[in-house]
């Protein structure tokens, strides 16, 4: 979508909104999720207010300049949701009234679209029902803004992307230099929150896509273990590896949004959270590639210690399978879940297939910069059922589970394994696709167990994350371990919208 009808297409969603506009001015910039939902409980400001203060920052700073791009449709019934949460009374659930941007994959049963990013699903029809992720939002209290932009189809279209583009949205920009790139597949998700466009987000992970843009725009980021956020109602990638989570600028927030799409308690005991006294695995094969990411990692290692953490040294084994075998196991659940989901919404464009001959026939909009080659080969794989998918399931499992993460925790004494979260934000290039800048999140996504990624520094005024993961079911103690190391050294800082990165 070109940027001056996103303009025009945002500026007519928000007329409305315009003409109500609440008299009193709401703090939002920077403002945390827990003292918002605390003005809100004192009557500082209602619901409709704050959604209002909201939609004219994403018009302000999103649709206008500085132009992130990140917000590719506001919901049109926000408003109303708000005044009618206004007039309930008691709360609604623990997220009464505080506005929330979700990844436009995740299907809501309103007046918006659920795209993908792509023009195919573009007029088509609408879900039947909310995903399980945005029936718990509701249920807590959440106001769904809007959608996200992200890489088109979650980044499994092409091998020569560039992350943050889709056909419907356009390129996200990274709030900290609009020059760079967001990273994706939640690339959308990353920026908005980064940029105080919501109180948090929602952004979906298979391998990287909350944790990398999360790390990149400079917030806090929470890679569920696969299987804790429902995955209904979002348009899949792989079945043992796709999981929702919570994007946000701080590890309280991030965790009262996973409370709400679990059930489970994560922020009681974040208080108590320390580093002293445990044991952390520094993954040694994400470090030796650049040379200043090390050396902030040099400073983050030592204020661990400075907490009482202790520090080994250990590294994740080598995949002893089919070097295939990873991609193979996506390729194969992607064309299976897919073809489901495609034929479930009842549009024009019903399978894999389908959807390559719509790229082809609309090239000019769908494929101006990259190709589709990762469609193409994973439209050639054949059902679940075939041995060479279990093949590769299993050996994908071993190397994650048993022989690495499992073991690495277990024969070290480790409550966690640590590694920078990815390298700063590359420069966005159309022309040759993404430079990319390493990423650590293969092992815990590949295994489905949690990783959470905090804001740990900056270079060049760019931010890099450092990742805290460990085996299944850790999550709360994930969580915990990236409060206390966020507290100790309160590394995040807002972002200034610079045209390019500060290398003077």
């Amino acid at each position: 979508m070109q940027a001056s009808s996103r303009r025009a297409f945002l500026g007519a969603a928000l007329v409305s909104a315009a003409c109500a506009k609440a008299q009193t001015a709401v703090e939002i910039e920077e403002v945390s999720l827990t003292d918002l939902r605390a003005g809100l409980d004192r009557n500082d400001f209602t619901a409709e207010q704050l959604v209002q203060a909201y939609l004219d920052r994403i018009e302000r700073i999103d649709a206008n300049g500085p132009g992130l791009n990140s917000v590719i449709e506001v919901n049109p019934d926000a408003l109303t949701i708000a005044r009618e949460l206004d007039q309930t009374g008691a709360p609604k659930g623990p997220l009464h009234g505080i506005p929330i941007l979700v990844k436009d994959n995740i299907d809501t049963a309103d007046q918006m679209e659920t795209t993908a990013g792509s023009l195919a699903l573009v007029g088509a029809p609408k879900p039947k029902a909310d995903s399980a992720v945005a029936a718990s939002l509701r249920k807590a209290g959440a106001v769904i803004l809007g959608k996200t932009n992200l890489s088109e189809w979650a980044n499994f279209r092409s091998f020569d992307s560039t992350s943050g583009w889709s056909g419907r949205g356009g390129q996200t920009r990274n709030p900290y230099a609009l020059d760079r790139n967001p990273c994706g597949s939640s690339s959308g998700s990353g920026a908005a929150a980064a940029a105080s466009l919501c109180a948090a987000a929602i952004g979906t992970e298979t391998n990287g896509s909350i944790v990398c843009p999360s790390s990149i725009n400079g917030i806090v980021g929470i890679k569920p273990t696969v299987g804790r956020v429902a995955q209904s109602g979002i348009i899949p990638i792989s079945k043992t590896q796709d999981t929702a989570g919570p994007m946000a600028r701080n590890v309280r927030d991030a965790a009262l949004v996973l409370e709400a799409l679990t059930g489970a308690d994560y922020a009681s005991g974040l208080e108590g959270a320390t580093l002293k006294g445990k044991r952390l695995g520094v993954v040694q094969n994400h470090l030796g590639k650049r040379r200043h990411v090390d050396r902030l990692m040099e400073q983050v290692f030592q204020a661990l210690r400075d907490e009482g953490a202790e520090l080994v040294d250990v590294a994740m084994p080598s995949y002893s399978g089919d070097d295939e075998g990873p991609f193979k196991l996506m390729c194969y659940e992607f064309k299976a879940g897919l073809d489901a989901y495609l034929a479930g919404r009842n549009g024009t464009v019903r399978s894999l297939e389908q959807l390559i001959e719509f790229n082809q026939s609309n090239a000019e909009k769908e494929l101006p910069f990259f190709d589709q080659s990762i469609l193409e080969v994973a439209v050639q794989f054949g059902p679940l059922s075939e041995p060479d998918y279990q093949t590769a399931k299993e050996a994908t499992r071993k190397w994650a589970q048993d022989d690495g993460i499992d073991a690495l925790v277990t024969d070290n004494s480790l409550d966690a394994l640590i590694a920078p979260t990815t390298g700063p934000a590359w420069v966005t290039d159309l022309v040759s696709g993404d430079h990319g800048s390493g990423g650590s999140s293969s092992a815990a996504a590949r295994a489905g167990y949690p990783n959470v990624t905090v804001p740990a520094g900056y270079l060049f005024g760019l931010p890099v994350g450092l990742s805290f993961f460990g085996r299944a079911d850790t999550d709360a103690q994930m969580i915990q371990l990236a409060y206390a190391f966020e507290r100790a050294t309160q590394a995040r800082r807002a972002p200034e919208y610079l045209p390019t990165a500060a290398l003077g």
